[in-house]
């Protein structure tokens, strides 16, 4: 069983930065391929950026590329994401995720390749 754990959201303003953190525990958190996923109110859960389970690699969604940077630290089993230049329309709820097929190559953007998740924390911009 892996539980995720996210921290890191607030509320800030237009312009401004965030560090989400999500801890992990249990499994084995150096061999996943691990996702942040974000859901505004009445909107899909969708995906923002992802990290191969070695760090080697990354994949961004268009609208967070540039501002945004995933991250992660296999001995402390803990996954960040950096965000810069906020804007109000990056208010969501953000969850990471755990892809649990051993070493993949490619990062999924689906949600369904995602096995894991975490409860969320709340990240409101305001204008």
């Amino acid at each position: 069983q892996v539980q995720l754990r996210e921290s890191g959201g607030g509320l800030v303003q237009a312009g401004g930065s965030l560090r989400l953190s999500c801890a992990a525990s249990g499994g084995s958190f150096s061999s996943y391929n691990m996702g942040w996923f974000r859901q505004a109110p009445e909107n899909e859960r969708e995906f923002v950026a992802g990290i191969r389970w070695n760090g080697g690699s990354t994949y961004y969604a268009d609208s967070v590329k540039g501002r945004f940077t995933i991250s992660r630290d296999n001995a402390k089993n803990t996954v960040y994401l950096q965000m810069i230049s906020l804007k109000p329309e990056d208010t969501a709820v953000y969850y990471c995720a755990a892809d649990l097929r051993p070493n993949p190559a490619i990062i999924s953007t689906a949600r369904r390749a995602y096995d894991y998740w975490g409860q969320g924390t709340q990240v409101t911009v305001s204008s």
